[in-house]
């Protein structure tokens, strides 16, 4: 089964009948480029109206196609509508009531003539009433009894995206099964295509829409099934190591149970020929880089090189300098690679990597560029997993002469119910355990009217020579929105602690920031405002206070993480959520159960419950899976039954083989899960 079948679906917009340039950037504004993207953009209900002869108290509040003759038409004057007075079948009076387009009723409603109406009757004192109703002259086709309704914009009517999903849907092809028989018989669906037409007929088909949603997230799951199968067969290199290293690394303090248990599996995993695929989730402080640096060093002893990626070069230097700090006195060669290196410096850092005189090296994207070369890569660190896509971690592995082993760091938990759809292909292990010395932090919600309070205690706690981060919130959905913000706070604190304050946002080249944070840590400043790139990569432990403004704007699971970067040092640490004057039912509880816990974990699933997985695995888990069909409890409930449909498909034919595997593959391309797709070409 060619996917050629598909390219009529995967043509641009433009090709469907009627549809030019201002049509085509109409419809971009919804995402919809392609005959594929109108097929999946699913309608939310349906309009049912009454065709009658006449108005009645029994229509009232319902949808109503009259046939009517304009009696009267009275134009606007200020800003009072324009009315069109007109008599029904029945010799009822009916009004008919524009806003701001007089001329245009005018127009539509000539005096004498006969219109068809359709709109909603309502009473205006002892008048019938339809505001903005569409006008139909007679013989001519106007409003069906029944309508769909999708989203839309400026400039786009419901009857036109109609009329353009009709056209999509012509080209769409019968395909063959790809979901088991016994699950299909089980649930009673239909085939593909016939399930998509009953969709954007009858919006209200429950069988029609879960089976829709059931094949996307099969589609994902198959492609995870098919990553983990194909990194499963290719030969990695077994790394052992010896111990001189690890057993003379100076720790801190003793490894909690959590940590040493996790340590051995990634050893178990490392050991073995198959390269190790595994997600290590762990709560903000509970150890995950110290975990890390035993595998890199285990890699190390083995005679290969190692390579942590990190998502910000903020992030990336800090990791890098924490290593240099403990691996010096061991003779660990480690470099690090951003985008900010450049000329000799970098050359060098590429022969170091080519030659084998590097053993670990840190970095952000720059590290799988194509002149990037390793001499032997036997071991990648992400971080921040989340930050990160699957074609991006298959760039990685694909560095080695063979294939290196894979650990996948993530301080942002998630809730058990979505690590299958997220990291189906990745063996999971869970640091459920805080390291001993680090203090609960304090939580309190302040309202913003208390700011003047808010800035006096911020005052004390300077005086007594600790330090604090203030995070601004993202104002809108720009980085010069979010700057300002953080600007505009920064001056306003400046002229209350002159020479004191430090500011850090998205917008600033990598020199500004790191001179800006080395003076931080460093204690030359008190205070650093910032944006959210503080939420992850931060470490100075005498930053006992975190002020974060707006609170109610972000999500459970930053707020999770900008706390984080307080209750690192001794001192006993506080974070003041600072809430506007407008706070929603959801807002309300995401501020208290900050209030009322530190567990990462459950936060997670809180986190689950008042946002839904749609906007976790989409927005948030940005370079993941995205769900456009499959709602929210769809995801939850369905994700099981098709990992297990997937995974017989693989486990029984030994790959897409056969009739049913070859329908499969159809799937992966019309859901575009490109990296199966990309496997898939390559064999």
């Amino acid at each position: 089964m060619r996917p050629e079948l598909l390219n009529p679906l995967f043509a641009e917009v433009e090709t469907l009948k009627g549809v030019g340039p201002q049509v085509a950037k109409q419809l971009a504004k919804l995402g919809l480029n392609r005959a594929v993207d109108l097929l999946f953009h699913l309608p939310t209900g349906a309009i049912e109206r009454i065709q009658a002869p006449g108005a009645s108290p029994a229509l009232l509040g319902r949808q109503v196609i009259l046939d009517v003759t304009v009696s009267e038409v009275r134009l606007s004057r200020g800003r009072g509508p324009t009315r069109v007075h007109a008599v029904d079948g029945e010799g009822n009076t009916l009004t008919l009531a524009f806003f701001n387009n007089g001329g245009w009723a005018a127009k539509q409603l000539p005096v004498g003539q006969t219109r068809t109406v359709t709109g909603k009757l309502e009473a205006y004192g002892d008048e019938w009433q339809m505001i903005h109703p569409e006008v139909t002259e007679p013989g001519k086709t106007g409003p069906s009894l029944r309508e769909t309704v999708y989203p839309l914009t400026e400039g786009l009517t419901s009857r036109r995206l109609r009329e353009l999903v009709t056209a999509a849907l012509e080209r769409a092809p019968v395909l063959p099964e790809w979901i088991e028989p016994s699950v299909l018989g089980h649930n009673g669906w239909r085939d593909w295509r016939t399930s998509l037409a009953t969709i954007h007929a009858e919006p209200a088909d429950s069988a029609a829409r879960k089976r829709l949603a059931y094949d996307e997230i099969f589609a994902n799951q198959l492609a995870l099934a098919l990553l983990r199968q194909v990194s499963r067969r290719r030969r990695g290199v077994p790394l052992r190591g010896d111990g001189r290293l690890t057993d003379a690394l100076d720790l801190p303090y003793a490894l909690t149970g959590a940590q040493r248990r996790v340590a051995q599996e990634i050893r178990d995993d490392m050991g073995q020929e198959a390269p190790m695929l595994r997600l290590l989730q762990g709560d903000v402080g509970s150890g995950k880089t110290l975990v890390a640096l035993l595998a890199m060093l285990e890699a190390v002893e083995a005679g290969a090189q190692a390579a942590m990626l990190a998502p910000t070069e903020i992030l990336a230097r800090q990791h890098h300098a924490t290593l240099l700090k403990q691996l010096d006195s061991l003779g660990v060669r480690v470099a690090i690679l951003t985008g900010r290196e450049k000329g000799k410096a970098r050359d060098s850092t590429l022969m170091g990597l080519a030659d084998g005189s590097i053993d670990i090296l840190v970095g952000t994207h720059a590290i799988f560029q194509d002149k990037v070369a390793y001499r032997r890569l036997g071991l990648v660190v992400i971080d921040e997993q989340h930050r990160f896509g699957v074609s991006e971690r298959l760039l990685l592995t694909a560095k080695g002469a063979s294939t290196p082993h894979l650990l996948a760091m993530t301080a942002t938990p998630i809730p058990r119910t979505l690590t299958l759809t997220q990291y189906g292909e990745m063996d999971v292990s869970r640091l459920d355990e805080m390291p001993p010395g680090r203090t609960p932090v304090e939580t309190r919600v302040i309202a913003e009217e208390k700011m003047v309070d808010v800035v006096e205690g911020l005052g004390r706690h300077i005086a007594a020579g600790g330090q604090a981060y203030w995070v601004c919130p993202l104002v809108a959905e720009s980085e010069t929105s979010d700057a300002a913000a953080a600007e505009e706070r920064a001056a306003t604190l400046a002229l209350r602690f002159p020479g004191q304050v430090g500011l850090v946002h998205g917008r600033m080249k990598g020199p500004e920031k790191d001179a800006v944070m080395a003076e931080f840590s460093a204690g030359r400043l008190a205070v650093l405002v910032a944006t959210t790139v503080i939420e992850v990569g931060v470490d100075v432990p005498n930053a006992a206070l975190m002020i974060i403004e707006g609170a109610e704007r972000f999500g459970l699971a930053q707020l999770h993480q900008l706390r984080g970067r307080v209750g690192r040092g001794a001192a006993k640490s506080t974070c003041l959520l600072l809430r506007g004057a407008t706070l929603s039912e959801t807002g309300r509880a995401r501020l208290a159960l900050m209030r009322e816990t530190n567990d990462g974990f459950l936060i997670a699933e809180e986190d689950l419950r008042l946002r839904g997985p749609g906007e976790i695995l989409g927005v948030r888990q940005s370079g993941e899976a995205q769900f456009r069909i499959a709602a929210p409890e769809q995801v939850q409930q369905l994700a099981p039954m098709a990992t297990q449909d997937a995974r017989l498909l693989l486990d029984r034919d030994g790959g897409l083989q056969g009739e049913r595997g070859e329908a499969a593959r159809l799937c992966l391309y019309l859901f575009e899960r490109d990296q199966a797709v990309d496997l898939l070409r390559s064999g």
